[in-house]
């Protein structure tokens, strides 16, 4: 069996750039989860484990060399930092603040490819160490996201085929809206011209479904949110 793609946490306040890393990095074989700034960050952390953090240097609010320093005083997670300064003095800044390497813009895909690979190579124990599965926990329910297991206590839940890749798709952008069409798209559904808005409407059918499973109260959804306007979104614990 194959190891599990690494998991990695994009942190960067432009959208253009953070869309544009999120799908380099997936065309080349890793799980990404992305974050707006520090703040939506730090969540994403509490509830779940990354193999690195690619994170942006000049953010509004707190900076990435001010989150990483704080990241640092209980987290071990690799850390690349990027930014637009690229001074000798900058670089130092980044470094003594916990940082594995530092990347300035505008940079090539493939080096940071590299950057990333490399810092992955040279933590085989960390990795060995953090090799236990990811987990969601959603109230009493925990989502094992290596395995696509569900559990509620000692119970497994059975998730149908569908249910399995939603639920894979959330885990892998928690507490970020996914439209309905993206969901179409990402489940790999042929929407087609007119077949758009039914093939949308399937997928609200598979969000009730899944919603029966996962919460107290269906109707009044607390992890699988509607985000109106946006689509659906995942709020873990």
């Amino acid at each position: 069996m194959n190891d599990p793609a690494p998991h990695l946490l994009v942190v960067d306040d432009d959208e253009r750039i953070r869309d544009l890393l999120a799908k380099f990095l997936k065309r080349n074989g890793f799980l990404v989860t992305t974050a707006r700034e520090a703040e939506q960050a730090r969540r994403l952390l509490g509830g779940l484990e990354f193999d690195m953090i690619v994170l942006d240097v000049m953010m509004p609010g707190e900076d990435g060399i001010t989150l990483t320093r704080s990241l640092r005083e209980k987290l071990q997670t690799p850390i690349l930092l990027l930014t637009a300064k690229g001074e000798t003095r900058d670089r130092i800044n980044g470094l003594e603040a916990g940082a594995d390497d530092y990347l300035p813009k505008p940079f090539e895909p493939r080096e940071l490819l590299l950057r990333i690979n490399a810092i992955l190579r040279r933590m085989p124990e960390a990795q060995a160490e953090h090799s236990a599965p990811k987990v969601l926990h959603l109230g009493p329910i925990r989502y094992d996201i290596d395995k696509g297991e569900m559990w509620r206590g000692d119970e497994p839940i059975r998730l149908t085929a569908t249910e399995s890749q939603l639920m894979r798709i959330f885990s892998a952008h928690p507490g970020e809206a996914l439209s309905r069409m993206r969901l179409v798209e990402d489940l790999g559904r042929s929407s087609g011209r007119d077949g758009g808005k039914a093939q949308e409407r399937a997928v609200d059918v598979q969000i009730t479904r899944l919603r029966r499973k996962i919460e107290d109260d269906p109707k009044q959804p607390r992890y699988l949110q509607t985000v109106r306007g946006a689509g659906y979104m995942l709020a873990p614990d």
